[in-house]
């Protein structure tokens, strides 16, 4: 799967390293609710900066996440959404319902820590 999970401190980091077939991003979903549980994590930051697509499957499976992880007690948070993808995004009316979203991975751990 072309995505690390890693544990920093209470919260846990999904780098996206490139572009995901529908079935690695189930993969990915399933396994962060997996490692949340895991490790007990506050919160979860999703970088998705390699991506140049958000397509509606992938913002529907992290809107899912999202809305899992918080009535499991995490918080998540999605960085790195390219302009092009955001100018995209908004023009076909996708959105990232009730996740967060930050510039880069430093102001979204200031995001959970905040």
């Amino acid at each position: 799967m072309p995505v690390s999970i890693l544990k920093q401190r209470e919260y846990l980091i999904a780098s996206v390293q490139s572009a995901l077939t529908d079935t690695e991003v189930i993969e990915l979903r399933d396994a962060l609710l997996s490692e949340v549980a895991k490790h007990r994590a506050r919160g979860v930051i999703v970088d998705v900066a390699a991506l140049d697509v958000i397509d509606s499957f992938v913002s529907r499976s992290l809107s899912t996440v999202a809305r899992t992880n918080r009535l499991r007690g995490a918080k998540t948070v999605v960085v790195g959404i390219q302009p092009d993808v955001a100018a995209a995004m908004s023009q076909f009316g996708l959105t990232l319902d009730s996740i967060d979203t930050a510039l880069d991975l430093e102001a979204g751990l200031e995001l959970l820590d905040g």
